[in-house]
């Protein structure tokens, strides 16, 4: 039944084209070529079009970014209000103790984004170890390898060439206070004290054997 169908069907090809079966093929791969090219052409000008006009339209929805403000030197707590949950503000980050602003990559940074959780921190310790961890959350980087020490200075390096710097995170470290030099005064003039009664003895001393001597040389004499 198939071969009776292919039969009729080259017949057919050949009565209406006049073709053999094998340049009606060829004709036909090569029409279907030039359709796709020609279809692939214009069908990426116009999707590029579209596609830059999609741009263009976020562009106009989005606000323009407000230039970087000096912030000084802040604490930890005053870090926090610039988290990016208050639009008014700027998007601030620290790594080190230094803030800068990263408001320009608030789709990575700002609410909602892959890396939120560090905004308004000093995440130091956090991006060395790539941890996403609340307790990591923080600018004490003791105890961190060499690995981690070099993935935090990779950090810090693309962000002092990206970001601008606003200010830095106010140590809260306290300061420990030279113990008072009180303690060894005390306990030298203790020692003095203690040794007085000694040169006083050996000074009473001294003076019973001389009030003894005459009379033993007197003894000795009689």
């Amino acid at each position: 039944m198939a071969l009776q169908l292919w039969e009729t069907l080259k017949e057919a090809i050949m009565a209406y084209t006049g073709l053999s079966l094998s340049t009606f093929f060829t004709v036909l791969a090569l029409l279907l070529a030039v359709y796709y090219v020609v279809s692939g052409l214009f069908g990426s000008s116009s999707d590029h079009r579209h596609h830059h006009r999609h741009i263009e339209e976020e562009e106009e929805e989005m606000p323009p970014l407000r230039p970087p403000v000096q912030v000084g030197e802040i604490t930890a707590e005053e870090l926090r209000a610039y988290d990016g949950s208050d639009p008014e503000k700027p998007l601030l980050m620290a790594i080190k103790g230094q803030i800068y602003d990263v408001s320009q990559s608030r789709m990575f940074y700002g609410p909602g984004g892959p890396y939120a959780l560090f905004a308004g921190k000093d995440a130091s310790r956090a991006l060395a170890k790539m941890s996403f961890e609340e307790k990591d959350l923080t600018g004490d980087i003791s105890g961190l390898g060499p690995f981690e020490l070099d993935a935090l200075q990779d950090w810090e390096y693309k962000f002092m060439s990206k970001y601008v710097k606003v200010g830095t995170v106010k140590s809260e470290v306290p300061v420990t206070e030279p113990e008072s030099t009180g303690g060894p005064s005390e306990s030298t003039s203790r020692d003095v004290d203690a040794a007085k009664p000694t040169e006083d003895g050996q000074s009473e001393t001294a003076a019973v054997k001389s009030d003894e001597t005459p009379s033993n040389v007197d003894a000795d004499k009689e």
